[in-house]
C-alpha cells in the first residue's frame, strides 16, 4: 500500500517545457496558479465596480472592497505616514499578492505558490533590493549612517557596522522565509489530518465515532488555515512598510 506523501501537493508540474542553456525556464503549475489569482482578483475589482452602474449607494461587493481598500491605506498611513502615499499601488498589489494566493491554495486540487521558497524569496528579496535602492537615492551617502547607531563609541564602530550589516541582510531572508515556512507547514497539517481522518474512517468499526470528532479538527483546522492566509499577507505587509519607512526615514 503506497501512502501518498504530504509534500506531494507542492510537486511543480511543466505545462510548457522550456530550456535555454542549462537553465530551466518552464511554464509551471505554479505559474498557471498566480496568474490565475492575480485575473481572479482584478476581474472581482472590476466587475464590482461595472455592477454599481455610478450610483453613490456602494453594493455589498463593492464596501467589502472599499473597506478592503481602506484597510490597506490604514497600515501604509499608520507605518509610513504621508510619505507612504507614493508607494501604496505597491503595497496593495504585495498585499493582495500574497492573500489571494494563499486562499487559492486552500481550494482543494489546487496550488499554494506561496509555499515555495522561490517564490516567496523572489518576492521578499525584491522589495529588499527595491527598498535599499529607494534608500541609497534619497539618501545618497548619508544612508550608510543606517548601519552605525548614532552616539554608538567609535572603537565598536567595526564590529557594530558588520552586526547591522548582518542584521539589515538577514531582512530579505527573513521576510520571505516567514511566508514560505506558514504555508507550507500548514498545507501539510491540513494534508496530515485529512489522510488520518480518511484512514480511520475506512475501518468501518470505528467509523461512527471517528466521523464527528476528525470532520470537527478538519473544519477547524481548515479556518485556522484561513485565518493564517490573512495574518502571514498581514504581516508581510507590515514588515514591507517598515522597511519602507526605514529607507526614507533612515531610522
Amino acid at each position: 500500500m503506497i501512502v501518498p506523501s504530504p509534500l506531494e501537493q507542492f510537486t511543480l508540474i511543466s505545462i510548457i517545457p522550456l530550456y535555454w542553456g542549462n537553465y530551466y525556464l518552464s511554464f509551471t503549475n505554479s505559474a498557471i496558479f498566480m496568474i490565475f489569482s492575480a485575473s481572479l482578483f482584478v476581474w472581482c475589482m472590476n466587475d464590482t465596480v461595472k455592477k454599481n452602474g455610478g450610483y453613490m449607494v456602494p453594493t455589498p461587493w463593492q464596501s467589502v472592497f472599499e473597506m478592503y481598500y481602506a484597510f490597506i491605506a490604514g497600515i501604509v498611513k499608520q507605518q509610513i505616514g504621508n510619505p507612504g502615499k507614493v508607494y501604496f499601488p505597491f503595497i496593495f498589489t504585495v498585499f493582495s499578492f500574497v492573500l489571494v494566493n494563499n486562499l487559492v491554495g486552500l481550494v482543494p486540487y489546487s496550488f499554494t505558490p506561496t509555499s515555495h521558497f522561490s517564490i516567496t524569496m523572489t518576492l521578499s528579496c525584491t522589495i529588499f533590493i527595491g527598498v535599499t535602492i529607494i534608500g541609497l537615492l534619497k539618501h545618497k551617502h548619508r544612508f550608510l549612517g543606517f548601519f552605525l547607531p548614532p552616539g554608538a563609541p567609535i572603537q565598536l564602530a567595526p564590529f557594530l557596522v558588520l552586526i547591522e550589516l548582518v542584521s539589515y541582510f538577514f531582512r530579505g531572508i527573513s521576510l520571505g522565509v516567514r511566508l514560505f515556512a506558514n504555508m507550507l507547514s500548514g498545507h501539510c497539517l491540513v494534508k496530515i489530518l485529512g489522510g488520518f481522518a480518511w484512514s480511520v474512517l475506512k475501518l468501518r468499526t470505528y467509523m461512527f465515532f471517528a466521523i464527528i470528532p476528525f470532520m470537527a479538527v478538519i473544519v477547524a483546522v481548515f479556518f485556522l488555515e484561513i485565518g493564517m492566509a490573512f495574518l502571514q499577507a498581514y504581516v508581510f505587509t507590515i514588515l514591507t512598510c517598515i522597511y519602507f519607512k526605514d529607507a526614507i526615514e533612515l531610522h
